[in-house]
């Protein structure tokens, strides 16, 4: 028998996505970042803080994003002065990524931004619970 789309899981999980990433969208818009642009600022921030600077395929493999389209939104970045991308010496194909100060300045408050509206979108659920059953969908073998 087939569902209603009210009854199908990935019906219901596809509108659920579209809300969560418009909500994101609107908590990013006055730090000037779009979505895709505050993933990759924050994943090499991170990376960066702990040590590592990443060439643009690691950055991708992190972010879960496809390479070519990473290399064009690290492009922006670099415009905006939120990153750097220096020819790596072992590599001179690859390039590593390196956060600005004003990027490292933006990273924080952007992942707070996000942050907030993640607590407020997943509130009518217990967050551990959120994060359980997120990390089953995303990483079933694990």
């Amino acid at each position: 028998m087939a569902l209603s789309p009210g009854d199908s899981p990935g019906f219901l999980l596809w509108h659920t996505t579209l809300r969560w990433q418009r909500d994101i969208a609107t908590a990013l818009a006055p730090l000037g970042l779009t979505h895709v642009q505050f993933v990759l600022l924050a994943c090499t921030w991170w990376l960066n803080t702990q040590g590592e600077h990443p060439n643009q395929q690691a950055l991708a493999r992190q972010a879960g994003t496809d390479v070519k389209m990473t290399s064009q939104v690290l492009r922006t970045l670099e415009h905006k002065g939120l990153i750097e991308r220096e020819v790596d010496p072992a590599d001179t194909r690859a390039k590593r990524l390196r956060v600005t100060e004003t990027g490292a300045d933006l990273a924080p408050r952007a992942i707070a931004a996000a942050e907030r509206t993640d607590a407020q979108f997943f509130q009518p659920v217990p967050l551990d619970e959120a994060v359980s059953l997120l990390g089953r969908l995303a990483h079933p073998e694990t």
